[in-house]
């Protein structure tokens, strides 16, 4: 795939909003959701962003504008979910991003038609855009390890140079922005010279991700060359993989994190596609004293752009700061770019056995933390372990989160000769333990 007229930063849309400078959604990125309106009982369907607008897709298949295969993945993306779409594959993916981008833009003769589609993203409420089959999340980068391992006196664990390391999580507490998280309970040990207990997590933490979303799989029995890896992603969103610090290192003594991690993962609602995604990919490179991967793992093109210089940031607004109307903290700012492993690399190492994965499944890129002290991408990090709490404004700090705690992320892409193209946000709110569930 190759950069092509959809990514002309001198085209502009009809509709306004869409051409404002600093909007996530211009006639550049096109990002795709299931919506429906609020409140009002409607079918979920299929949408895409523009401005501050969606164009409702059900009712783009009525108005006439489209034809061929542009029309048949418009279909296939009406569903309650967009895997038809998925498993339609590139072809129909380009077909419609290409078809869309020349009803929206300025001139464009069909917009008395595609405008009567719109529905205000205000007005609307989203659902997880796919149905994911199986979740896995990736441990990928070389900055968060260090400084997670760092204030233990540990060193990384010596795989982590050689394979990009994963686990596979929890399917069925994935949920969209806006999710209520309560507080886990689970067993830790705060004291090592006694029995650990069983109660609620006292360490709670965000980590900030990417999600990739699988368009098109593998037979199973066969791998996935790291040359191909990327055609296989339909496209990215933000993720964030709440964690309990406290039980995550108890239970991780031998395996790997479970309760940890399996009660709630939070996906923001808009997929941005890797065609979208094509200007702001970038080099990929190891410094040459560490360790370089095996031949598997490593390709000329990953070298030239296996890498997304994808600008992300965390914030969190507390229950007292939203009361007042205060506008929330940013704790981080960083790049996917620092991550030392790629995600085709993550498709390729997880398909070499044979694994087949599917339309829908969802793949967590790891933390991503950068080389700088604002660049930690979660508060393990930012607060050396809980040790130094962080000014979250108003007078508040945070070693780890309290109930009412909002965390936010925001993704977005910039270069100089392009347009500026954005994920939207990726909120969830941190609710107490059930009363049921804290009086066992």
């Amino acid at each position: 795939m190759e950069l092509n007229h959809t990514h002309d930063v001198t085209q502009r849309s009809w509709l306004e909003t869409a051409n404002v400078a600093g909007t996530d959604f211009p006639l550049q990125n096109l990002p795709l959701s299931v919506f429906r309106r609020r409140g009002v009982g409607e079918t979920w369907r299929g949408g895409i962003a523009i401005g501050d607008q969606i164009v409702d897709l059900a009712a783009l298949q009525q108005a006439g504008c489209m034809d061929g295969l542009a029309l048949e993945a418009v279909r296939a993306a009406t569903a309650t979910t967009l895997n038809a779409l998925l498993d339609m594959g590139p072809p129909a993916w380009q077909a419609l991003r290409h078809a869309l981008f020349e009803l929206l833009r300025a001139g464009s003769p069909h917009e008395p038609n595609v405008r009567k589609t719109l529905v205000s993203q205000a007005e609307a409420e989203y659902a997880v855009p796919v149905r994911i089959g199986d979740y896995t999340d990736f441990y990928t980068s070389l900055d968060h390890a260090v400084n997670c391992s760092r204030p233990l006196g540990m060193a990384i664990s010596p795989n982590f140079d050689w394979l990009p390391i994963a686990y596979h999580g929890r399917v069925s507490s994935i949920d969209v922005s806006g999710q209520q998280v309560y507080r886990p309970m689970g067993q830790y040990r705060p004291d090592p010279s006694a029995p650990p207990v069983h109660d609620a997590c006292r360490w709670l933490d965000y980590e900030l991700e990417l999600g990739a979303v699988i368009g098109v799989g593998n037979p199973r029995g066969n791998s996935i060359p790291l040359r191909d890896a990327q055609r296989h992603i339909f496209g990215l969103c933000l993720l964030n993989d709440w964690s309990a610090r406290d039980i995550q290192s108890w239970e991780m003594q031998p395996l790997g994190p479970f309760l940890a991690k399996n009660f709630a993962t939070t996906i923001s609602p808009w997929l941005v596609t890797l065609e979208a995604l094509l200007p702001y990919r970038t080099t990929w490179s190891r410094a040459a004293e560490r360790p370089q991967p095996l031949d598997y793992l490593s390709s000329d093109d990953n070298r030239a752009a296996g890498a997304f210089d994808i600008q992300l940031e965390a914030s969190v607004l507390s229950a007292r700061q939203l009361a007042q109307g205060r506008q929330p903290r940013t704790l981080t700012r960083t790049s996917f770019r620092h991550q030392y492993w790629t995600l085709g690399q993550m498709i390729a190492h997880h398909t070499m056995g044979g694994c087949n994965l599917q339309p829908g499944d969802l793949l967590g890129s790891g933390t991503i933390s950068g080389p700088s002290s604002g660049e930690a991408g979660a508060l393990i990090e930012l607060t050396v372990g809980g040790t130094q709490p962080v000014d979250i404004g108003n007078g508040e700090s945070r070693a780890f989160l309290d109930d009412g705690d909002t965390v936010i992320f925001r993704g977005w892409c910039e270069r100089d000769g392009f347009a500026r193209i954005g994920f939207g946000t990726n909120h969830g709110t941190v609710l107490p333990v059930p009363a049921a569930e804290g009086d066992h």
